[in-house]
This record gives C-alpha cells, structure tokens and sequence, in this order.
C-alpha cells in the first residue's frame, strides 16, 4: 500500500503541542479500516439483514433469539479484528494530551482495545450487555441464544447497544455536547456527519470557535466548514498528523 504524505499546518501541530482542548469524534470509517463492515456501505451488515427485524426493542421482545443470534455473529466477527493505526495513534495522542476525549459512534470496543480511556461511547458497546427492564449491567459475555438468562428483576438479558428508535444515553450525549462546545480543536473521523445527534458535534465546536479538522476519504457535509481536511484514512492520515506534532519526520 502507498502511504500518502500528509502535509500538517503550523496551526494544527501548535494546537497539538500545547496540548489544547481537544476532542475527537469517530465513526463508521475507522473501524472499516480494521474489517468492521460498516451499517451503511456497499458491504454493509445492514444489506445482509433487515434492521427492522434485528436491531429494535419490539423484535427483541418478538423474537430475542433470532436477535441474539445475529449479535453473537457480530461480536465472533468483531473478535477477529484488531485495532488499526488509526486507533492506536489516537491512543497514544490520549496518553499525552490530557485534555482529549474521544467520542465514538462505534460499539466495537476497538478504541479500548487500543489503549484509550474514557470512550464517550454514543451508541453502546457490543461486549456488554443488560437488562431489558431496569438497565443493570450483566456480567456475562456469551450468552445461548436457546437460553437466554433473566435479570434479577426478572427481565431477559439484551445486548446493551442503542436500536433504532431508542434515544442515546443522555449522560453520553450531554457530555460530548459540552466537551464538543469547549474544544479548542475538534478531530471528526471516518464519519459521515449524517446521524444525529452526533452529526452536531463538530458544527457546535466549529461555531464555539474550535479548529475543525476532518479526516475521511470522502467529502461529506462538513467538509466546506473544516479548517483543514485530510482525504485520506485515518490509519494513514494519524500517525504522521501526530509525528509532525511530536517532532519526528515522517
């Protein structure tokens, strides 16, 4: 593979070294870099399967089995991959820059499995799970889709994603909403900038005064308002942001 070289302003790798506010939101893209099939691509899960049938409260209550199934298939797909250079560079940006937070749409626990720390994670993480009824967190990791186990209070165990029609964690939300609105420089990666709410947060950045940077291989709809844009993966464009940040040549 060729690896383009970035070319990295004097403004972002000085709002890199003072170690500026700084918050990053990922999506679909990056996790697409590592063999995650993405919901919205040609390849996508969501072409396979009907959403409708696998990812809402009422066909979990109409037939969890069916739904368990196809999550189990997920998280056995998700195992197999590894993070990827994107993932791994931000990981070690967070262990340098106190101030960054990272916030994903993603629920592939591949940031964590990288390195990072508090994951502001918008949608949910597929290796968890929880009550249907009162939302406790359940310990267990697999679970038989013939067998499903019950809550405590009685409720039948759910994988702890948001579906479709489901609001995102409000704590999640609101604090990536105030991160996003306090950030000196705001990273939007591999992200279509499409699903709200999360497609707010580089606008409420961008309009709190942030510098807006974008990486993804496509234009999409914040591209026209980013200060700097790098058309590229984020396993590619990354590293060498953060290598020009730290000093070292590419």
């Amino acid at each position: 593979m060729n690896i383009s070289a970035v070319q990295v302003s004097k403004s972002l790798i000085e709002l890199l070294r003072s170690d500026s506010k700084t918050v990053v939101l990922t999506g679909a893209g990056i996790s697409a870099e590592s063999g995650v099939p993405t919901f919205r691509g040609k390849d996508g899960l969501w072409n396979k399967f009907d959403p409708r049938e696998l990812a809402t409260f009422s066909a979990f209550m109409a037939n969890p089995k069916l739904v368990w199934e196809w999550y189990q298939f997920r998280r056995d797909l998700i195992d197999k991959v590894m993070p990827n250079q994107g993932h791994i560079a931000l990981a070690e940006m967070e262990k340098s820059l106190k101030q960054l937070r990272i916030v994903t749409q993603n629920v592939d626990n591949l940031h964590q499995r990288a390195g990072s720390r508090g994951v502001i994670e918008l949608h949910g993480n597929i290796a968890r799970n929880k009550c249907v009824n009162c939302s406790a967190p359940i310990a267990e990791r697999e679970i038989d889709p013939d067998n499903i186990p019950l809550c405590e209070c009685g409720g039948k165990i759910r994988p702890d994603i948001v579906w479709f029609g489901e609001p995102l964690p409000v704590e999640a939300i609101e604090t990536a909403q105030q991160e996003s609105a306090s950030a000196e420089l705001f990273f939007s990666i591999g992200t279509s900038a499409e699903v709200y709410p999360a497609a707010d947060l580089p606008r409420i950045a961008k309009r709190a005064g942030a510098y807006l940077v974008e990486i993804n291989p496509d234009p999409t709809a914040i591209t026209p308002y980013a200060d700097e844009v790098f058309a590229l993966p984020a396993g590619e464009a990354l590293p060498q942001i953060w290598q020009c940040a730290v000093g070292h040549s590419n």
